[in-house]
């Protein structure tokens, strides 16, 4: 494959995701807004051709998406606390922003087009369960409804028009670059500038970790085995309680102990993806060990707090 468009490429997965691809030999293009969560300082020294330019601008779109071999769309709105504040701002953005997407690169012709969305889309998962890729969705909040909404529209295209789509579903990333908002990077913040570590409730919900490399890696994988109407899942399969991966986050900055704060609204228990057939249609599996991979970010993120 030549070209490919990263949609977001300047955001936390995207920046790994142009990492990945170049080294892999493509030529990549990247449509970021450059809004908060974005930074071209995130691509120094890593080729590529950048088009500034929001997800609503038709134009500036098919611009990007013009003579690409195919294209990966990672742009979104993430964060559930902010979803619960201006959930409009996460509907603009993962629902309309996607409809524009899929209409340029009907457009333009697209041959392929992988859209990136979450764990969250299914809800909270009962002790002992792990979504497949048809399950169904049962989202718990403002963000977690916006990606599921955007996932219909990804089927409606395939349904209505035969677009060439497929759809990508991941675990909780971590990594460097990841913005000061998230649990890590927050947690090392709060530890280098305060000496502790606030949590929200007693930190018992559950998540599984999957280093940014790793998904990387999963994607360009997803990209290259290409298969109209897919979904695959990237499971890390390193699912921790929000305590224990605060305490391992607080032993790394010197034994900042972890305090409870109060609940996040609607927070679910865990989430958790099965990914049995994606390891094996794509030959990927994580590489980089959760300790290996919390030390790496934590070091990074402390560098860049306060």
């Amino acid at each position: 494959m030549g070209v490919v468009l990263v949609t977001g490429g300047a955001g936390f997965i995207g920046s790994q995701l142009v990492r990945e691809l170049s080294g892999a030999g493509h030529r990549v293009r990247v449509l970021d807004a450059l809004t908060y969560a974005g930074d071209r300082a995130h691509l120094i020294g890593v080729p590529h051709e950048f088009f500034h330019a929001d997800l609503q601008d038709g134009a500036a779109l098919r611009a990007a998406m013009d003579g690409a071999d195919g294209a990966i769309h990672l742009a979104a709105e993430s964060h559930v606390s902010r979803s619960l504040a201006s959930p409009g701002a996460f509907f603009a953005t993962n629902v309309e922003g996607t409809r524009a997407v899929l209409e340029a690169a009907q457009a333009v012709g697209l041959p392929r087009l992988l859209h990136m969305s979450t764990d969250e889309v299914f809800g909270a998962a009962l002790p002992g369960q792990s979504f497949g890729p048809g399950d169904r969705h049962r989202p718990g909040n403002p963000y977690a409804a916006s990606k599921a909404a955007a996932e219909s529209l990804v089927f409606a295209w395939r349904h209505s028009f035969g677009a060439p789509v497929a759809l990508v579903r991941c675990t909780n990333n971590y990594g460097p670059r990841q913005h000061l908002e998230k649990a890590i990077p927050c947690w090392t913040a709060m530890a280098k500038n305060n000496g502790l570590i606030v949590i929200h409730g007693d930190g018992s919900p559950r998540r599984d970790w999957l280093a940014v490399e790793d998904c990387a890696r999963g994607l360009r994988r997803a990209l290259e085995a290409f298969e109209p109407g897919a979904v695959d899942h990237l499971a890390g399969r390193n699912e921790r309680s929000n305590r224990a991966v605060a305490e391992a986050v607080g032993a790394l900055m010197g034994g900042a102990p972890v305090v409870s704060g109060p609940a996040r609204p609607g927070q679910d228990a865990a989430y958790r993806l099965d990914d049995r057939h994606s390891r094996a249609r794509l030959g990927w599996r994580p590489q980089v060990g959760f300790a290996e991979g919390l030390a790496a970010t934590v070091a990074w993120c402390a560098r860049r707090a306060g």
